[in-house]
């Protein structure tokens, strides 16, 4: 594929090889994209200013929107910020996996500025997907890797959507095949007070209240984290939700028995659904037809992430 089109990154197997080349190129300041259990991410060294701004100009990213950095483990994690008793339990219960901390951030954490965009918190997250992790533990720092797309666009679930998304901008992706979440993490932000959870995402807000009880009601406090745009996650083209009749000029994107043109699960399957919404916005994007509609998704469980990624794009 890579070499059909010269602007296209080099797509290598997520295997040994490929592995050691991705801690190659981030060790020399480079930009990765790296499979996770979520969506791909684009991975940089956290602790090089250089590095950190090569993402937000591969992404055409907002400066003042904070990245995830991601570790290996709990210690490493623990050098970054500061984790209170509520943190430590967030953390044995979900980590590894897809929960993302917001926490306070330690004065000697040496992340570059532009990894929190100048705030005094830091989104922490230890991934489980093999690939990610292997690469985390040989890496020469922790890795701030937001999605390995544009900046508002569709997030990626496959490396031929990162090739797509990032033609011109980045040197690798390491392909890991699809994602198995297909949604983002979710953040949580711990307070001093409580927590309050700043993107949906596959850990449900039922889960982390079993863990520490109810949350904070009331507003979050802006931009602390990744994916809290009001715009975000846009096909590009005018999308209509809550769709319960079919138009001729729509591509219409299905849940359950109503299937339309994509089917986010046939059998109203929730977790299948958010594994295959990404898919279904690229196809959408590509598709002839000018506009797109999406039949009701439950708000239950992690259909408030799905609904929440569908806003955004909608919006």
């Amino acid at each position: 594929m890579t070499d059909a089109n010269p602007s296209l990154p080099r797509v290598l197997p997520a295997d040994e090889a490929g592995i050691i080349e991705a801690v190659r190129l981030l060790d020399q300041g480079a930009c990765v994209a790296l499979p996770t259990e979520t969506v791909y991410g684009l991975a940089a060294r956290a602790d090089s200013a250089d590095a950190v701004a090569g993402i937000y100009r591969a992404k055409g990213r907002p400066d003042f929107n904070p990245l995830i950095v991601h570790v290996p483990d709990l210690a490493a994690g623990e050098r970054l910020a500061v984790f209170d008793d509520r943190a430590k339990l967030l953390a044995d219960r979900f980590w590894p996996g897809s929960l993302t901390m917001v926490l306070p951030l330690r004065a000697d954490s040496g992340l570059a500025p532009a990894v929190t965009a100048n705030l005094p918190t830091v989104a922490l997250r230890m991934p489980s997907h093999p690939v990610m992790r292997s690469v985390l533990m040989a890496a020469p720092a922790p890795l701030a890797a937001p999605s390995a797309n544009r900046s508002g666009g569709v997030s990626p679930t496959s490396a031929d959507h990162v090739a797509a998304s990032l033609a011109g901008r980045i040197p690798l992706v390491l392909d890991g095949g699809e994602t198995e979440r297909g949604l983002e993490s979710t953040i949580v932000a711990v307070r001093e007070n409580g927590w309050q959870i700043l993107r949906p995402g596959p850990v449900t807000e039922d889960e982390i209240t079993q863990v520490l009880g109810p949350a904070l009601a009331g507003d979050t406090k802006g931009i602390e984290a990744p994916g809290q745009l009001a715009s975000h996650y846009a096909p590009g083209k005018p999308v209509r939700l809550e769709a319960r009749d079919a138009r001729d000029d729509e591509f219409r994107i299905g849940f359950g028995a109503d299937g339309g043109d994509f089917n986010l699960s046939e059998r109203g399957d929730l977790a299948e659904a958010a594994s295959r919404l990404y898919a279904a916005l690229h196809a959408a994007s590509h598709a002839h037809r000018p506009r797109v509609a999406i039949v009701p998704i439950p708000h239950e469980g992690i259909g408030v992430a799905i609904n929440d990624r569908l806003a955004r794009a909608a919006a």
